[in-house]
């Protein structure tokens, strides 16, 4: 099935203490949403990338990629209020049967074993999330109290999360819920199972700057392994 990819990049650059938005924030010398969508086009170059931007970043988005002469195909897609509303904004530009990719535009590193998994297991159950055990001990707080929870139990969630589009199209039919965090949540609600796969430990969400630093180290060790 054709495969397309949604990634949504809304990004404010708040928590970076930046004024320029996060997703534009230069990671070894272009900005960091150019390496997120060259993960996806040395995956599969045939992917269809949308590219989903609050509609006061698009100029200058256009002028970056004019800037650092990035050509790899992409179509932008002007976002909503939340990131419901963002993605449902670009899932209106796919007019096909396919598979659809939901990722975030600030997990540059995720690395093509993440990508296959995750489309594979969509193309083939419909659905697919990548995750990654936690390391870390656990607690839970309740009643004025807390205790340890088994960690073996638990996973952290990435993206980017694949879905049949018609399951993913009749999700975002829905009324926005603010417990709809991500577009696993969107799915689940509609009584539908996911299918969890591995993801890779390194792609991680890069939203404050010791974030950033870790990206750059994680990927220069990257850069450097494949030279």
């Amino acid at each position: 099935m054709k495969r397309y990819a949604i990634i949504v990049a809304g990004g404010k650059g708040e928590r970076m203490n930046s004024d320029l938005p996060k997703q534009f924030i230069q990671l070894r010398g272009i900005p960091l949403l150019m390496h997120t969508i060259k993960a996806f086009y040395d995956y599969d170059s045939l992917i269809q990338l949308i590219i989903v931007l609050p509609a006061n970043q698009i100029s200058l988005w256009k002028e970056l990629c004019n800037e650092h002469s990035f050509a790899i195909p992409h179509e932008i897609v002007q976002g909503g209020e939340t990131r419901f509303s963002s993605v449902k904004n670009g899932l209106v530009a796919i007019k096909e049967k396919c598979i659809i990719a939901v990722h975030d535009g600030v997990r540059p590193l995720v690395n093509s074993q993440t990508l296959e998994n995750c489309f594979s297991t969509a193309e083939r159950y419909g659905t697919a999330v990548p995750v990654y055990a936690i390391v870390d001990s656990l607690r839970k707080t309740e009643n004025n109290t807390n205790f340890a929870v088994e960690r073996n139990q638990y996973f952290t969630v990435q993206t980017p999360q694949v879905f049949q589009s018609s399951i993913l199209k009749i999700a975002y039919n829905q009324t926005y819920e603010e417990r709809f965090t991500d577009d696993a949540t969107v799915v689940e609600s509609l009584g539908i199972e996911l299918n969890l796969v591995e993801g890779n430990r390194d792609n991680i969400k890069v939203t404050t700057p010791p974030d950033l630093k870790i990206a750059e180290v994680l990927l220069s060790e990257r850069e450097s392994i494949i030279s």
